[in-house]
């Protein structure tokens, strides 16, 4: 019996860890397009260009 739960326990360990890594890989990437996304900001005010945004348009100036 003690097998069984030994190895039960080993299992749910290792599910964890993988999901901890898979956490960890998805935060990375998500880091890297932040980053990417701010060097380009960056890049385009130097230039003189307008930023490309993804995320949410502006805030309406008039609520009518």
């Amino acid at each position: 019996m003690t097998d069984n739960t030994e190895k039960g326990q080993h299992s749910r360990k290792a599910a964890i860890e993988r999901q901890a890594k898979l956490r960890r890989e998805r935060a990375a990437e998500k880091l890297r397009e932040n980053l990417s996304r701010r060097k380009q900001q960056t890049r385009a005010r130097r230039s003189g260009q307008a930023d490309e945004t993804d995320g949410l348009p502006a805030a309406k100036l008039d609520e009518s």
